[in-house]
């Protein structure tokens, strides 16, 4: 038997898991860390406290199942995408915070780069918006003096640097970029000269499957075979290997990935195009993409606020509520949108409003979001789903209703670290199962007034804090 570890470091928390080739769950090690608000807009995390959740989550799950890091015979990382770190070169050392992938600090300079986003869009698949990394790192450069022989680079490239002592990042975090080129699977010289950015600064670019190097952090040797970003993986995980297969994850945010095969076909408008992986010296397969930013945010919220306080609660919901609709743009709207200045906003209220009404709404929030991304999509057959608020049935079930689309849930709900740990044993050349779906929601007949009026509550939340 073949044991498998994930290291999957999310927004909020640092997780590892170990697998059986079977992909079974042997042991889960978690550790949360903080997220820091310095100013309105603004998100960072500290690079170290990351790392340090990381290194305990390790110990933690390598203790839970039993085993000496020699027993692993493959590790995948995935990661939250776009979020920036840089650091000392000869000390490591982190040199600002981490900028966050929520973070609106550059939503102004992404309004003055707009006249670029045709020329952007053939080259990136990508949009111009402070979701993605150029404009963090060209503002560290130019606004918080971070010197141009730092090494820059995602939370991918951060985890690498600290296990096996490189500075690399794998295709599907350079292609969240704005500054990797789709066609040449490189760093674009025109695009580093746009956004200021020394390509010496930036990692070395591989395959997602390929061998990373060996990591003895945790004592004895681990051989890293797999780098993803966590959506992609996620798709991975699902076994979505064949272009019209897709998959959404409910997280943070809420991500929505197309397979679409080895060309880089551009999407309709409203759509993301970008890398989903390349295993070894294989071809590069590519997916269509809706992000979405604030997802299971909302739901965060409402704990913070005091009318949310267990989450448990939620899964013995009972619609219809009250027409309530909470549009959770907290850091403005991803996909369709993508309205850096759009902020939340909750419509509808009456004296007779509830409790319920408003939990209702914000897992309503989540379907609409992704009802939207997927009218965007074309013909899907089924949609694949994970991520933790999926576990909610009334959810599942009003998604399939808004989007007329099957829903097919995973047999568990840790399909992203499955992947990282899947494609890290294939690139092994290593035997990893395929999951298959667990549970069904199929779509009942539904008005489609509900999502008109969804949209129309967005358009009120938009461009609210335009400067």
């Amino acid at each position: 038997m073949n044991y498998y570890l994930a290291i999957d470091e999310g927004t909020s928390s640092a997780r590892a898991i170990v697998f059986s080739e079977a992909g079974e769950i042997l042991a889960i090690g978690r550790r949360n860390f903080s997220l820091y608000y310095p100013q309105p807009g603004w998100v960072e995390q500290e690079a170290e406290e990351i790392w340090q959740a990381q290194y305990e989550a390790v110990q933690e799950a390598l203790r839970g199942a039993g085993l000496t890091p020699e027993r692993i015979a493959a590790v995948g990382i995935t990661n939250q995408r776009e979020t920036v770190v840089a650091w000392d070169r000869k000390t490591g050392r982190p040199l600002h915070r981490a900028i966050v992938w929520q973070d609106r600090r550059t939503a102004d300079r992404c309004t003055a780069l707009k006249p670029h986003e045709p020329a952007l869009r053939q080259k990136t698949g990508l949009v111009v918006d402070p979701y993605f990394s150029a404009t963090k790192v060209e503002w560290l450069l130019k606004e918080a003096g971070i010197p141009p022989t730092a090494a820059f680079g995602n939370i991918d490239s951060w985890l690498l640097y600290k296990m096996c002592g490189i500075h690399a990042t794998d295709v599907s975090n350079a292609s969240r970029t704005l500054l990797y080129n789709l066609h040449t699977h490189a760093w674009d010289e025109e695009l580093l000269a746009l956004f200021n950015v020394p390509k010496e600064s930036l990692p070395v670019i591989h395959p997602s499957g390929a061998f990373y190097g060996e990591t003895a952090v945790w004592g004895g040797k681990m051989p890293v075979w797999g780098v993803i970003g966590d959506q992609q993986a996620a798709l991975y995980g699902h076994g979505c290997q064949a272009p019209g297969q897709a998959k959404n994850t409910y997280g943070t945010g809420c991500f929505l990935l197309k397979n679409i095969g080895p060309k880089p076909a551009l999407p309709p408008d409203g759509l993301l195009l970008t890398v989903a992986w390349q295993v070894g010296k294989g071809e590069v397969v590519y997916a269509w993409e809706g992000a979405v930013f604030s997802a299971a945010a909302a739901l965060q919220w409402l704990e913070k606020i005091g009318l949310l306080s267990d989450y448990k609660a939620l899964d013995t919901l009972e619609g219809p509520g009250r027409e309530v609709f909470f549009v959770p743009a907290f850091t403005g709207l991803g996909a369709p949108y993508w309205d850096p200045y759009a902020r939340g906003l909750i419509i509808g209220l009456t004296r007779d409003t509830e409790v319920k009404d408003l939990l209702l709404s914000a897992l309503e929030a989540m379907a609409y979001q992704s009802a939207e991304v997927l009218e965007l999509m074309g013909e899907i057959s089924e949609l694949r789903v994970d991520g933790g608020v999926s576990v909610n049935p009334y959810l599942m079930q009003f998604q399939a209703d808004i989007s007329g689309v099957p829903i097919v849930r995973a047999v568990h709900a840790e399909v992203t670290a499955w992947g990282a740990a899947s494609l890290a044993a294939h690139a092994a050349g290593l035997p990893a199962a395929s999951l298959s779906g667990k549970e069904r929601f199929i779509p009942r007949p539904q008005a489609a007034s509900r999502l008109e009026r969804w949209k129309a509550a967005v358009h009120r939340a938009m461009h609210w804090a335009q400067s």
